[in-house]
């Protein structure tokens, strides 16, 4: 399938299964009349499949040693892309980031086969202000990973972005809000 096919149809599904319509309190603290629910269709297969497929695409000509992000969004999405490139030869670890470290075991706010030196992409599944976002990039940084992307599946666009790009990172969004929700 080309990545075009691929990207027309994770919206069908995102449109069909992941919007959900009335009023939700986001991770923000921000009230919206509307949720994305990414999980539903990341976590299924053939949104998994589809989604690492469009980002490994998107990385396809970039040095790229590992891809994670803010755990429960950014696992199904790291997970996918480690499995399929292993299966085209290209692999790619995942790894998850916590909110702050574990207070138990090895107490790790970093989890994965990660160490000092990496290049690493940051993803996740929705975002509004871009919070949980720059407070991976900051863990990841910690660990002496260098940042060479940040991919997006969905980007409410509000306010997210910018932050990003203002601290100077590469960022992309697969889709916007507008792209669901037709605006």
């Amino acid at each position: 399938m080309k990545v075009e096919e691929c990207r027309s149809r994770l919206l069908q599904l995102l449109k069909e299964q992941a919007v959900v319509l009335g009023k939700v309190r986001l991770s923000s603290g921000k009230e919206s009349d509307y949720y994305l629910d990414e999980r539903v269709v990341t976590l299924s297969p053939e949104g998994a499949y589809l989604t690492a497929k469009i980002i490994l695409d998107m990385l396809k000509d970039m040095e790229v040693d590992a891809v994670g992000g803010p755990t429960v969004a950014a696992d199904p999405i790291a997970g996918a892309v480690a499995a399929v490139s292993y299966v085209e030869g290209r692999p790619i670890s995942g790894f998850m980031v916590r909110k702050e470290p574990k207070g138990h075991g090895m107490g790790k706010q970093v989890e994965g086969p990660i160490e000092s030196g990496l290049k690493v992409v940051i993803v996740d599944g929705t975002m509004t202000t871009g919070a949980s976002v720059l407070k991976a990039i900051e863990a990841v940084e910690n660990e002496g990973c260098e940042v060479v992307k940040v991919i997006l599946l969905i980007d409410r666009l509000e306010g997210g972005r910018e932050k990003i790009e203002g601290r100077g990172y590469d960022f992309t969004a697969i889709f916007t809000r507008d792209d669901l929700l037709g605006k």
